[in-house]
Formats: C-alpha cells, structure tokens, sequence
C-alpha cells in the first residue's frame, strides 16, 4: 500500500500497475481481488504480467509501480516457459524504467537459506539476495518497512510536479 501511496504521489496522466504474481487456487486468486480493490482509488492502468515487463507498451510520462520482483524472479526461475535468472529480470526492470519518467518496485527481502530447504529454493533465496542488491544499487530511493514504517535506506522520496 505504501508503494501505490508513492507511485500515486507523482502528477502524471499515466499511473500504471504491473501486476507479476501468477495467482494458484482460490487463495491467490482472493490476493489477486484484494489488490484490485486496493488499488482502485489511485486509477492505475493494471497489467498482468509475470515477465517481459519491458515489453509492455507504456507513455513515456507513465509512473510504473512493479508488484512485484519476488514473484518475478520466482516466474522466471520455475515458470519453465522463459530461460532467465535474476541477470535477466535485473535487465527488464532496467529497461523498463528507461522507458518511463519513474519507477517504483516491491520485493521482500529478509528471507535466510535454512539447511532444510532444498536446493532449488536456496537457490531462489540467493538469487533474490543479489537481485534485491542490484536494484538497491541502481535505485535512487530505497524504502524497507519495518512494522509498518517506512525506514528510508537510500535517498529521500518528495512529491513529484
């Protein structure tokens, strides 16, 4: 919510939303809708979108909020229908900030690799790690939540005109 909050503080015609989770079962599915509904007072043009994010048509004023690179970098790794690694979404959220004026994305951080955890996740949980790195090195603003607070670790967000 913070994030749309942000995305939404900047003036500009073009406000959109792109949406990466793959929902499963009625669980994901009820997430899907309690997002939609969320998101509703700010007007975002939603896309769906689980990669090839920077292939999605946008105005070059547009304001893209990325919901988000967890779920992204999980698409690409277990999807089977893309052959990527977080080198690849690293390059896509790249290029599709180029393509407009700002971009604002979600990850989860904080996840540890515990022993019982198979190889494949492990192998998720590192690559989210050295993902979540790159984009905080290439970001000008980094926000973490801690209890429901935006804790500023990089830079300093103003209302853009």
């Amino acid at each position: 919510m913070y994030a749309e909050k942000i995305a939404a503080g900047f003036s500009t015609p073009s406000l959109y939303y792109i949406a990466t989770m793959i929902p499963f079962g009625d669980e994901g599915k009820a997430r899907v809708d309690k997002h939609k509904k969320q998101r509703m007072v700010y007007d975002f043009v939603t896309v769906e979108r689980p990669f090839g994010v920077s292939e999605i048509p946008i105005p070059s004023d547009s304001v893209v909020l990325l919901e988000d690179v967890s779920n992204m970098l999980g698409n690409v790794l277990f999807s089977g229908e893309q052959d990527g690694n977080e080198d690849s979404v690293f390059d896509d959220i790249r290029a599709l900030c180029a393509k407009c004026r700002a971009c604002v994305f979600v990850s989860i951080d904080g996840l540890t690799v515990q022993l019982e955890y198979n190889e494949e996740t492990r192998g998720y949980i590192d690559a989210l790690s050295r993902l979540n790195r790159r984009l905080s090195d290439f970001a000008d603003v980094v926000i973490q939540m801690q209890n429901g607070n935006p804790v500023f670790l990089k830079g300093e967000f103003h209302a853009m005109d």
